[in-house]
């Protein structure tokens, strides 16, 4: 009897980032705002790369994936979000916020692993300049993009494979503003102990190597800048790899927080904020930290604009 009580729970309530009333109109007005900026900005950004022949090239390739991934989290999270503003029910089914956590967990993954082989990138091309048109081809930047497509893909798959061994039976109240694994298995009246210690194992697994990557390639790299006479040589360097450490900063901070240790006990409100961070902020702000601090990026876009003038 216990068995189809939790069976019979598949329907939630979203219960948002706030409960207050007076709150539910700015806030939804704030987002609508970000999410726009967001979805316009990364669109644009990839049909300012593909548009233009010199941004051809692999770093601008790794850029314009990136975009695509950020206009991809930011849309599975933020409209759900957006109608949970300002509508009287925040319902959401069960085949719903699978679907919401699978595409979630693709998206967050597969940026993680471009972050990785962005920084590659920038190593190769600031430590080897003379062999990057030769280590950086064609065929090696469209494998890196497949791998991480499909490592993310992967990883969701066991996540949301692994989510459907678990009934829900304490409560139908997610305590977040999109449906992700910690909060959902708070609910649920299952063992969560395998789902957790695969969160651990794979989410764990997956941002460690990926920050190795980072950490390794930009301390060579800081090496070879130490290295260079040429003050602007130096400038041109950090110039290139300051957006990218930006970003990479901003990005893992609340996700070792949260994925690492998930244990960690943490508020339901700290969790919210966490995860505010890195899926509509982060894909908000990439946009802006790469255009502003990419020259290539700036004089083509000025080349749009005093096209269409």
């Amino acid at each position: 009897m216990e068995t189809k009580n939790a069976t019979e729970l598949t329907e939630f309530i979203l219960t948002g980032l706030t409960h207050q009333p007076e709150w539910q109109v700015p806030l939804f007005l704030l987002f609508l705002m970000i999410y726009l900026i967001t979805v316009m900005g990364n669109l644009g950004l990839m049909a300012l790369i593909y548009n233009d022949p010199h941004l051809h090239i692999p770093m601008y390739l790794f850029l314009g994936s990136l975009a695509f991934v950020d206009a991809w989290v930011s849309s599975t999270v933020t409209p759900k979000m957006l109608v949970n503003f300002l509508g009287k029910s925040k319902m959401i089914s069960l085949s719903e916020c699978m679907v919401q956590f699978f595409s979630f967990v693709i998206s967050v993954t597969t940026e993680c692993f471009l972050l990785s082989t962005m920084a590659y990138d920038r190593y190769v091309a600031i430590c080897k300049p003379l062999l990057y048109s030769v280590i950086m081809t064609n065929r090696l930047c469209m494998q890196l993009l497949v791998l991480s497509f499909l490592g993310g893909f992967i990883h969701s798959i066991i996540h949301t494979g692994l989510l459907f061994r678990v009934t829900f039976c304490k409560s139908n109240v997610i305590h977040h503003f999109y449906c992700d694994i910690m909060p959902l298995i708070k609910i649920s009246c299952t063992d969560p102990s395998i789902n957790v210690l695969m969160v651990f194992i794979f989410s764990g697994s997956i941002q460690v190597f990926t920050i190795l990557i980072v950490l390794i390639s930009y301390t060579l790299i800081l090496f070879t800048i130490l290295k260079k006479k040429s003050i602007q040589g130096i400038r041109k360097a950090f110039s290139t790899c300051g957006a990218h450490l930006l970003s990479v900063s901003l990005y893992y901070g609340p996700l070792l927080f949260m994925y690492v240790h998930p244990g960690s006990g943490q508020a339901d409100d700290q969790v919210m904020i966490d995860s505010l961070f890195y899926t509509v902020i982060i894909p908000f702000l990439n946009p802006i930290i790469y255009s502003l601090r990419n020259k290539k990026v700036i004089d083509s876009l000025t080349k749009v604009l005093k096209r269409y003038s």
